[in-house]
């Protein structure tokens, strides 16, 4: 007997990937819930049969990435390398993934001010477990004399604002490769961040 396909879970993802890239394109207040379901090609009832509302669509969309890599810089944070190089995997990972769900990320980026309270409470939380990581390895390295004494909390946004940024420009195949965006962006962060040896 062949069995029946659940379709369900398909039009969920299709609808998560279509309101990303609309609310990146047009901005989450300038996108109806009309607007998606036209997008998906589906009802507006189905659509609040997925979603009750737009704002519970945004909040799991702006957690999607970041739960996915918040567990890789947790490993990272947790090896046994040097702080140099926890830095420039973790940031390697942050911006490598970040692209692969670049309108994810833009949406984390640009949009997640726009939910309401409680949602916004949520997303602050995760936001902030997540540059904590970035903090930890900066302190670490500065506690080891690795890096310079620098405000950790400024240089973790100004580090994760410099990856951040590449969703406001990049574009596959545009010539640079993320991978190609990562290193050197590791790199000038650690220039940046790295001791000098009368420091040490």
């Amino acid at each position: 007997m062949m069995q029946l396909m659940d379709t369900s879970n398909d039009t969920r993802l299709r609808i998560l990937r279509e309101a990303a890239a609309l609310f990146r394109r047009r901005g989450y207040r300038a996108t109806s819930m009309a607007d998606l379901a036209e997008a998906v090609g589906i009802t507006k009832s189905s659509l609040y049969h997925h979603f009750p509302s737009k704002d519970a669509l945004l909040l799991e969309i702006v957690q999607i990435t970041v739960d996915r890599v918040m567990p890789m810089i947790e490993e990272i944070l947790a090896s046994d390398l040097p702080s140099s190089a926890k830095l420039e995997r973790a940031l390697t990972t942050h911006l490598v993934e970040g692209l692969q769900d670049r309108d994810n990320l833009a949406c984390f980026v640009q949009e997640g001010r726009n939910l309401a309270p409680g949602s916004l409470d949520a997303y602050l939380k995760k936001r902030d477990r997540y540059e904590r990581l970035f903090r930890d390895i900066l302190e670490e390295g500065m506690a080891t004399g690795a890096f310079r004494t620098l405000d950790v909390r400024l240089t973790a946004m100004a580090l994760l604002g410099m990856c951040n940024s590449t969703v406001a420009w990049y574009r596959p195949g545009g010539g640079y490769p993320p991978e190609v965006i990562a290193k050197q962006f590791a790199d000038l962060a650690l220039r940046a961040v790295t001791a000098d040896r009368e420091e040490r």
